[in-house]
């Protein structure tokens, strides 16, 4: 049965926006679920988009806003707890609940992502929590056809990783890098986009699990150096060692808008790396971290840098809410 009406939750966001597109631009029917509509106003002029308030905590809500959709994407994630929003509540519970859902309302394909290095042994609360949202999602018995997806970190315009640093690099002379030789392989937003799209109603993608990795691997300081030489900026970078690592993060947990946390340090001792191939059936060109950066970091004025900084910032300050 052709797929024509998608439900994306968590479409609001960064990595939803730029899937929320590309089924727009696919002629896909979309529903965009947030909590707070104005979350989603550059999505609302969209032509096949319909932005819908839905509180996913409320299983009512959900069920009435997924009614009459053929599929589900989730994509609702968040770096650090809250009293209102818990690692569980969000990366395990949250899955569980749509796939009954989804199975109740006899809408039979979900796309969820998770995060590249989830493991229940991890040493973070943030990696354990997407492992048991996995395990709950591979043992679910209902009649959902459920792709995973394992990212590693995702860069891009608007995203909160490089465009933070390169406010950081723009305006401090010393960089006091956490985990300066934790190991990352980025992967363009688009590029993520394009293989959640393509997975739609590829039906080789049933029932797996894939991790998504960019063409290169990079230790934090790497990334850093990059950002600066694109920039065309010199700065002094100081590796703080693990237990100066933990003691800036608890600091930077005191802040309003949580740039780090102690808990984003523990899911860097794992490495953010896939070291097998893309598999067949999702596998595609995979566009370099040095052709893609200078489009939206190199060359900024300070006013057009602050905008990027800000839509990041914000972000992480709305999934506080």
């Amino acid at each position: 049965m052709a797929m024509n009406r998608i439900a994306v939750v968590g479409g609001a966001g960064f990595v939803g926006s730029s899937i929320v597109s590309k089924l727009d631009e696919a002629g896909y029917q979309v529903k965009v679920l947030t909590r707070h509509r104005e979350r989603a106003k550059h999505l609302i002029l969209l032509p096949n988009v319909q932005v819908k308030t839905c509180d996913i905590h409320d299983d009512k809500a959900l069920t009435d806003s997924l009614r009459g959709c053929d599929a589900v994407i989730n994509l609702v994630g968040i770096l650090y707890e809250t009293r209102k929003q818990t690692f569980d509540l969000i990366h395990h519970q949250l899955p569980k609940r749509l796939a009954a859902i989804c199975d109740d309302l006899g809408i039979d394909r979900l796309i969820h992502m998770s995060a590249l290095g989830a493991s229940e042994q991890a040493p973070s609360a943030y990696l354990q929590s997407k492992a048991r949202g996995e395990v709950a999602l591979s043992q679910f018995k209902g009649g959902v056809n459920m792709t995973t997806f394992k990212p590693s970190v995702i860069f891009g315009r608007g995203d909160r990783f490089l465009t933070m640093f390169s406010m950081l690099i723009k305006f401090l002379p010393i960089i006091f890098l956490a985990k300066p030789d934790a190991k990352f392989q980025p992967i363009w937003v688009e590029d993520v986009a394009t293989i959640f799209v393509n997975s739609l109603d590829n039906t080789d993608t049933y029932a797996k699990s894939y991790a998504l990795a960019g063409p290169k691997v990079y230790s934090l300081r790497e990334l850093i150096e990059k950002t600066m030489q694109m920039m065309g900026k010199q700065r002094w970078i100081i590796g703080l060692s693990d237990r100066l690592s933990y003691l800036q993060a608890w600091f930077l947990e005191w802040l309003p808008v949580k740039l780090m946390t102690r808990d984003n340090v523990r899911s860097m001792e794992v490495a953010n790396i896939s070291k097998a191939p893309m598999a067949e059936e999702i596998k595609q060109s995979l566009a370099s971290l040095e052709a893609i950066m200078p489009t939206y970091i190199v060359n900024q004025t300070p006013r057009a840098a602050y905008d990027q900084f800000r839509t990041a910032a914000g972000r992480i300050i709305n999934a506080r809410r």
